[in-house]
């Protein structure tokens, strides 16, 4: 071993005399891949300072600096590299401190005199700069800051890459993006180099940084390779951590102006006389000043004389990295190490440019490794764990960038991807800490802003949200991620209008997907559907530069035809408005799952053009026209709708579903009362038998319409149109309402209220229905806890477990039975406390069934829902959710147990109850209604909107009993999970009367307002009504 080491001594001699910098840096990385010596960290140190390699030079010392505080010519070399960048205010304290210790030791005179001489140099140049600079005039938001001595303005802002969170979405949007539940592209400028490269933005993505105005840097090494969104950024230098895009605002076309008044490495005219080492030298500056071609040309000229010289393969591999040639960059980086495994260099950039092509695993190994041959790098920590963020395993982003803070308290970045990290895995006090700390590091870092209003937003703490946005365009009002940001806030609360103007000032900055999309959406909402449709197409065409951006194509073209057809309708009846009848099974089944959509194209009928529909669904303006009358009704339903609001986290509070759900909950009312009305004057003509007897036909006739299987989607005008059509049977004079006909009315609100949602009847779609397409509803994704349902988790792991343990199995993914009866496996799933015990305990993904006792039928079990269990792949966690089958026989199930809930209803008012204003005598009524609306949300019939649907119809029909509905529902509950975790409907309606019965008082005055169906007769009346506010 010694002979061995003392050969590296020799060679190492060797290449210093005839100043082969580049084999001499190899032999120093041999020996101290062996043994960690200071005099040898300061040795290479010293190669990389001839080499002009600042960056590493840097980098040397403050490694020996930290196994010997003491170590003088670290101090002296760590001064030269910040001085040759330019840093001279580092570079005078660093030169000072070293200086100090050098008066304390004495051992070294030379060493001090350099120091000396070192010091007098750097003083004078500073405190010139420092005159100039109190010299200028303050710099305005428009002037220019000089950043690696280019002129760079000052406005340029940010480019956003990374959703939601939580795998939520957050992965924004993922959350967010996700979604909510969001890649971002990367026009970067560092040390000198210009990096243009074109956006790759989705709503839930991470916003890239604006640059700070702390000094400047002088080209002195390769660009670092950073991994944002799925592209490469440059980094290195003081402002090694942050994106700086050259293209202006965030994506904008304005050209950065670039102005190199110097450069550390000389032009020296190509000769075959001058060292590899020099030639390199130059192939490095050309990199750094974006001319890459000249850069690959000189490397292929380096390479062709030594084919595996790795600092050439390394640059090279760069080079054709910038340039977006990832496979040959990769194959660079890959011959390197070959040729020397112990490059870290080429395993961290590989690692770079693999992640950029979305391979994250490998780019996470790569990254690995280079840790080990460089443990504790901050930049490599800081790489890994955004890689490590991106590929969703946050707890091992969390480990990396704690670590990279704890050596780099300054790195305002890492900060901000902490905070990120922190969200998706639930922690949000933690999370926001993060974000705070990157903006009070640099208050104008407008990443951090951003993604903090991000944050503030999936909390559904708007106003701070609207703050944090303030704050960006403080700082730069040209970025147009802050325009879309604010534009969904206000699409949260409902107020669509402002939306569509946050985004297209976002638009003129910036024709982004986004924002073309959403406007899109929100012209559609408010009945404006010629710029709808234009902003649908114009989604359509755009020229896509993430794949995950297709889905908001789809969305757009699917959501155009609903436009077309809802334009068609807008002077109908608004009974007429019928989604579940009119439009094909197979293209809402694309539409909810978000498919391609070229079988519907091929197979199913296209709305007619804009001028048909519009000509068809021609307006009056007194439809639109909000006259005294309506608008104290809409007082009171505002007034109303307001109980709907669920006062959790992640639950924004939207004026227009507020709305919606007023004007539904009365219309639903004024229905269920006339209808009462009806049966109760039957019942008092001796009929009550026979008006029983034709509910119950009524009911087998909805049975046989239903189970029609895939051919049963279709719907009758009289399904659709009951609830505004005559309420007596002509032959009979019987009652013909169903409990169908009261929820249709609630899913035709819902609907039109935000029309790009697919609230659909699940048993309308096609052929899925027997194969059980339902509901879906995630706790946790992966490792992210899904904002709005977690709070659920815990008593959802526990229902599954009492469910395993009086079932002794559970079923696999392929539907088979699991046996957990031995090996006494029940015992520690009791024990398991979480979902990723349970699932290793099982050995398998897993699902089981709650159940619900029926009230119709005693002793019959109804399938609840599925408690599902799956894991991820890798260390990425588990998906624990809940998810609604909806087959034939289940729907057929819960319709009959509906119907005899229904009738038990009617009963208990229309008989001795009926008109009465005494609440004690109507708790049958009450407990009723609440039974009920368990069995609709243990049914969840809709592929999505069944919790605010069902408890729109409960205050219906509480109203339609003369009980109003006083207060909020309490902090912190979820009804319809009251529901779902319940097995019993007794112990639902134990729990919600709690709170619930004392909130009601007896009002009768409702009757006094203009009936709903007459105030707002049309589809264009409802839609006005729903977007116009009198603030």
């Amino acid at each position: 071993m010694e002979t061995a080491a003392a050969s590296e001594r020799v060679e190492l001699a060797k290449h210093c005399s005839s100043r082969n910098w580049s084999k001499a840096i190899r032999v120093l990385d041999s020996l101290l891949a062996k043994q960690c010596s200071i005099l040898d960290i300061c040795n290479r140190a010293f190669c990389y300072n001839q080499l002009e390699l600042h960056k590493h030079v840097i980098k040397d010392c403050d490694k020996a600096l930290q196994l010997d505080s003491c170590a003088i010519q670290a101090y002296l070399l760590k001064g030269r590299a910040l001085l040759a960048l330019g840093r001279k205010q580092e570079a005078l304290l660093v030169l000072e401190q070293g200086y100090n210790i050098a008066l304390q030791q004495t051992s070294d005179v030379k060493q001090l005199l350099e120091l000396d001489e070192l010091l007098n140099a750097a003083r004078p140049e500073i405190d010139v700069t420092l005159n100039h600079l109190a010299a200028e005039t303050p710099v305005s938001s428009c002037a220019t800051q000089k950043i690696d001595n280019c002129q760079v303005s000052t406005s340029m802002a940010v480019s956003e890459s990374g959703a939601c969170s939580n795998g939520n979405t957050h992965e924004l949007g993922e959350k967010s993006m996700d979604a909510s539940k969001l890649s971002g592209g990367a026009s970067e400028l560092r040390n000198g180099l210009a990096y243009k490269e074109k956006e790759n933005v989705n709503s839930g993505s991470q916003i890239n940084g604006k640059p700070s105005s702390n000094g400047s840097e002088t080209s002195d090494r390769l660009g670092d390779l950073s991994v944002i969104g799925n592209k490469l950024s440059s980094k290195s230098g003081s402002v090694s951590k942050q994106s700086l895009t050259a293209e202006a605002r965030s994506g904008g076309s304005n050209e950065t102006k670039i102005n190199n008044n110097k450069c550390t490495i000389a032009r020296i005219s190509e000769t075959h006389s001058i060292s590899v080492d020099f030639r390199l030298s130059r192939g490095i500056a050309q990199v750094n000043e974006g001319n890459y071609m000249k850069a690959i040309s000189i490397f292929d000229k380096v390479l062709k004389e030594e084919p595996t010289y790795p600092e050439a393969l390394i640059g090279r591999g760069t080079a054709y990295a910038f340039q977006r040639d990832l496979e040959n960059a990769i194959d660079d980086f890959t011959k390197a190490i070959q040729s020397n495994p112990a490059a870290g260099e080429a395993w961290k950039r590989r690692g770079q440019a693999r992640a950029a092509l979305g391979e994250f695993a490998e780019a996470v190994e790569d990254l690995t490794r280079a840790l080990e041959l460089e443990p504790k790098s901050p930049d490599i920590l800081h790489e890994r764990g955004i890689i490590n963020f991106r590929s969703k395993d946050f707890t091992a982003a969390v480990k990396d960038l704690s670590i990279c803070l704890k050596q780099e308290k300054d790195n305002k970045s890492a900060y901000t991807y902490l905070g990120l990290a922190f969200a998706s895995l639930g922690e949000y006090t933690k999370a926001e800490e993060a974000h705070l700390k990157s903006i009070q590091l640099d208050s104008n870092y407008l990443e951090a802003w951003l993604h903090l209003a991000q944050f503030y937003q999936e909390l559904a703490d708007h106003n701070k949200a609207l703050e944090c946005i303030d704050q960006v365009l403080q700082v730069d009002n040209r970025v147009w991620k802050a325009y879309h940001l604010r534009g969904l806030v206000f699409h949260g609360l409902g107020e669509h209008r402002k939306a569509i103007q946050e985004l297209s000032i976002g638009l003129t900055i910036e024709s982004s997907i986004e924002c073309l999309y959403l406007r899109g959406s929100c012209h559609h909402a408010v009945g404006e559907y010629r710029e709808a449709v234009k902003d649908y197409d114009a989604t359509v065409d755009v020229e896509l530069d993430a794949v995950e951006k297709f889905v908001l194509q789809c969305l757009a073209f699917y959501q155009k035809e609903l436009a077309l057809y809802t334009a068609s309708k807008v002077s109908s009846e608004f009974f007429c408005f019928d989604i579940d009848g009119d439009i094909d099974p197979m293209f809402k089944e694309y539409w909810c799952k978000r498919l391609h959509p070229k079988d519907v194209c091929e197979k199913v009928y296209r709305q007619p053009p804009l001028r048909e529909s519009l000509k068809k669904g021609k307006l009056k303006k007194q439809d639109l026209a909000i006259t005294k009358p309506k608008a104290n009704l809409l007082r009171f339903t505002d007034m109303i709708g307001k109980k709907i609001q669920y006062f959790c986290p992640g639950f924004l509070p939207n004026r227009r579903q507020h709305r919606m759900a007023g004007l539904a909950v009365l219309e639903i009312a004024q229905k269920v009362s006339k209808a009462w009305r009806i049966e109760w004057r039957n019942s008092n003509k001796g009929t009550a038998k026979n008006g029983k007897k034709n509910r119950r036909r009524e009911r087998i006739n909805m049975l046989s319409q239903n189970r029609g299987g895939a051919g049963c989607s279709t719907s009758t005008s009289s399904e659709t149109s009951t609830g505004y059509a005559s309420l007596e049977d002509r032959s009979s004079g019987r009652s013909i309402l169903s409990w169908q006909d009261v929820y249709s009315s609630a899913v035709r609100w819902r609907q039109i209220s935000e029309p790009c949602d697919p609230v659909v009847w699940v048993n309308k779609l096609s052929e899925e229905f027997n194969s059980g397409f339902g509901s879906h509803t995630p706790m946790v994704l992966g490792q992210a806890k899904v904002i709005r349902y977690f709070p659920n988790y815990e008593r959802t792991l526990n229902l599954a477990k009492t469910i395993i343990k009086e079932k002794l199995c559970v079923r696999s993914k392929a539907d088979k039975v699991i046996d957990l009866s031995k090996d006494e496996k029940i015992e520690e799933i009791m024990r398991a406390e979480t979902c990723e015990e349970l699932h290793k305990i099982v050995g398998e993904d897993f699902w089981v069934a709650t159940w619900c006792h029926s009230t119709a039928f005693e002793g019959k079990h109804l399938e609840g829902t599925r408690i599902t269990c799956i894991k991820k792949p890798g260390s990425l966690g588990y998906d624990f959710a809940i998810r609604t089958p909806c087959t034939p026989a289940r729907w057929s199930d819960f319709d009959e147990e509906m119907t005899s809930a229904w009738e038990a209803l009617c009963n208990a008012y229309c008989g001795e109850n009926y008109g009465s204003t005494n609440l004690q005598a109507l708790e049958t009524v009450r407990d009723a209604i609440l039974r009920m609306t368990y069995y609709w949300y243990n049914f969840m019939p809709l592929a999505r909107g069944t919790a605010v649907t069902g408890f729109v119809v409960l205050l219906g029909l509480l109203l339609a009993a003369n009980m109003e509905f006083t207060e909020c529902i309490p902090k912190g509950l979820q009804i319809d999970w009251e529901a779902i975790l319940s097995v019993e409907p007794g112990s639902f309606v134990g729990s919600v009367k709690s709170w619930l019965y004392p909130s009601l008082k007896i009002n009768t005055s409702w009757k006094d307002h203009q009936e709903v169906s007459s105030a707002f007769s049309t589809t264009g009346s409802v839609v006005a009504a729903l977007s116009t506010y009198n603030d």
